[in-house]
């Protein structure tokens, strides 16, 4: 990236699923894979299964709402204001009973192109779990 960028607010490639609302503020795409930027407003219901990261940091920042995150040795009920960071390593898991809002930086990893590569798929894609675990750890996320 030589030059600044703006991402005016409510913009951002936009990627809606069933659990989840994101917009990216800032694409790894920008950043040869060194950090990526997302607003993230999880809707009602949000559950993110158990996993860790290689290579990959990420820090949370709540703007609203109360987000759950589920450590081997702790829990924390994070919300607004709050700023939960999850170094490389460590195994963590994510709930959101009624919805939330938040910041989140990936530092090292390249999750807005896991999103990019997700939207694409068709819905017996999802269904193949040995093409979701390959997908997944190609984008350093690890369930096992």
């Amino acid at each position: 990236m030589n030059k600044h960028q703006y991402t005016p607010a409510g913009q951002g490639k936009d990627f809606d699923y069933s659990q989840d609302h994101l917009f990216v503020k800032l694409s790894s795409h920008d950043t040869n894979g060194e950090l990526a930027f997302v607003e993230d407003r999880l809707k009602p219901g949000f559950h993110l299964l158990r996993h860790h990261h290689k290579k990959t940091m990420e820090v949370f920042y709540i703007l609203e709402g109360e987000v759950e995150m589920i450590f081997d040795d702790e829990t924390i009920m994070a919300t607004a204001g709050d700023t939960v960071t999850v170094p490389v390593n460590v195994w963590h898991e994510v709930f959101c009973k009624d919805g939330a809002k938040l910041l989140t930086i990936f530092k090292n990893g390249q999750f807005d192109l896991y999103i990019e590569a997700l939207s694409t798929m068709r819905q017996e894609d999802f269904n193949d779990q040995e093409l979701m675990k390959n997908l997944a750890e190609q984008y350093d996320i690890y369930n096992e």
